[in-house]
C-alpha cells in the first residue's frame, strides 16, 4: 500500500490510480479515500486519495492535529512526495474546507477546485448531526444491519439501491465479533468539539482565494449543511462557477450522479 510521512513522522496511507491531469480527492471529516469508489471509474484522470491522519488506513495522531491547517499541510507533503508540482482538488465536505485554506495559503499549487456540498457557512442544524455520532461506533452489529438503517434513517436520500448503503456502510465501518467499529480514530471527537468551543472563523475569504480557479459547486437538493442562500451567495461571488443541484441528495452526494458527474465533466473541461 502507497504511504507517506509527514513532517511529524506519521505514515499516511493514499492511492494513485489512472493517468494525465492529476485530481486529489479530500474526503469528508470522518472518512476515507472510499468516499470517491462509486465516481472513480467515471473520472478519466490521475485520481490521488489520502486518507487524512487518525483516518482510514493512516496512522492515529495527536487529536490536536486534528484540524484543517493541519490536514492541508500534509496534502501538500504528499504532493512534495508524489513531485506534484500542482493539482486540482475534489473536496467532499472537510475536503472542501481544507481545499479553500489551500487556495488561501498556497494557491499556486491549485490548478481548480470542486466543493462536494460544502462552502463558507455550515449550517448548524447538518454539524448537530455530525456531531451526533461523530466518534462513536454505530448501535448495529452487522453490515446488513447498518445498512438497513440508513436506508431507513437518511430520508434526504431517493432512490438509493441497498447494494449502494451495503458499500457505505462496509467502506466506513469495520465488522468485529462484537458489532461495527469506526475506521478512525474515536478522539476525533474530541477535536471537532474542542474547536466548536471556539468562534466559528469567517471562512469568505477562503473561499473569495477561489478566485480565477476553475470551480465547481456540487450540492445536494436536500442538504443540511450547504444550504441554498449560501450556495447562491457563492454563485454570486463567482459568476462562472460550474453548479449541480442534485435531486434526491442530501449532505453528501456520492458524486456519481447524472448531475454530478454533467458537473465534473465540465469542471474538467475548464481544467484541461
Amino acid at each position: 500500500m502507497p504511504r507517506y510521512h509527514s513532517t511529524d513522522g506519521l505514515s499516511l496511507h493514499y492511492t494513485d490510480d489512472g493517468n494525465g491531469l492529476p485530481v486529489i480527492a479530500l474526503a469528508g471529516l470522518t472518512r476515507n479515500g472510499a468516499d470517491f469508489d462509486h465516481v472513480a471509474p467515471h473520472l478519466p484522470l490521475r485520481l490521488i486519495r489520502p486518507d487524512y491522519r487518525g483516518r482510514g488506513q493512516s496512522d492515529w495522531a495527536d487529536p490536536a492535529t486534528y484540524n484543517v491547517a493541519q490536514e492541508a499541510a500534509d496534502v501538500l507533503t504528499l504532493m512534495d512526495h508524489l513531485n506534484l508540482d500542482r493539482a486540482a482538488i475534489l473536496g467532499t465536505s472537510r475536503g472542501g474546507l481544507i481545499a479553500m485554506l489551500l487556495a488561501a495559503t498556497a494557491r499556486e499549487r491549485l490548478t481548480g477546485v470542486a466543493l462536494n456540498d460544502i462552502g463558507p457557512e455550515i449550517a448548524p442544524a447538518g454539524l448537530e448531526v455530525i456531531k451526533s455520532y461523530l466518534g462513536r461506533n454505530p448501535p448495529q452489529k452487522t453490515y446488513a444491519e447498518a445498512a438497513e438503517a440508513r436506508a431507513k434513517l437518511w430520508t434526504q436520500f431517493d432512490g438509493v439501491p441497498m447494494s449502494r448503503w451495503l458499500a457505505e456502510v462496509r467502506a466506513h465501518y469495520q465488522q468485529t465479533p462484537d458489532g461495527l467499529t469506526i475506521r478512525y480514530d474515536p478522539k476525533l471527537r474530541d477535536a471537532v468539539l474542542n474547536s466548536g468551543a471556539q468562534p466559528m472563523p469567517d471562512l469568505w475569504p477562503l473561499f473569495d482565494a477561489l478566485d480565477g480557479l476553475p470551480l465547481a459547486l456540487i450540492r445536494g437538493a436536500n442538504s443540511d449543511l450547504l444550504t441554498p442562500e449560501t450556495a447562491d451567495e457563492m454563485a454570486r461571488r463567482r459568476p462562472g462557477i460550474i453548479r449541480a443541484d442534485v435531486p434526491g441528495r442530501g449532505h453528501v452526494p456520492f458524486l456519481d450522479e447524472p448531475a454530478a458527474l454533467a458537473a465534473l465533466s465540465q469542471w474538467l473541461e475548464k481544467l484541461q
